[in-house]
């Protein structure tokens, strides 16, 4: 069964950019790849289809990615789903917050196998849980 990899980003040209590079490495087609381009997107692809993971960017409109993170967690249902910042936030408070909201902190730019790896890093440990 293929796994669900919900990426979250106001940009567009950015959702399909790493789309289209995650798509690429995953030979086997493990993974079906969701888009999202606001905070409350997410949360009602979250509701219908519950990710495996969530690749998530947190400088958007309305509703950034630190509410969306905190709605996730607090509701039971979703709390366990992985979530992965993947953001061009570098500052070091953002890194430290990110680092303890979410099992990862990625930023941008960012490598497509390096981000891939540590995909399949946060699947494997969430199904240890």
């Amino acid at each position: 069964m293929q796994k669900k990899i919900l990426i979250v980003d106001d940009n567009s040209d950015l959702l399909h950019s790493v789309i289209f590079s995650l798509q690429r490495l995953d030979l086997k087609k493990e993974k079906e790849f969701l888009r999202a381009e606001s905070g409350k997107e997410c949360l009602k692809i979250v509701e219908k289809q519950k990710p495996d993971l969530i690749l998530l960017d947190i400088m958007m409109p309305k509703m950034d990615g630190w509410q969306v993170a905190t709605k996730i967690k607090e509701n039971k249902k979703w709390r366990d789903i992985p979530i992965i910042f993947l953001t061009a936030k570098r500052d070091k408070m953002s890194i430290e917050t990110g680092s303890a909201s979410a099992v990862d902190y990625v930023c941008k730019p960012f490598d497509a196998e390096d981000l891939m790896k540590r995909i399949d890093k946060a699947i494997k440990q969430s199904k240890k849980k």
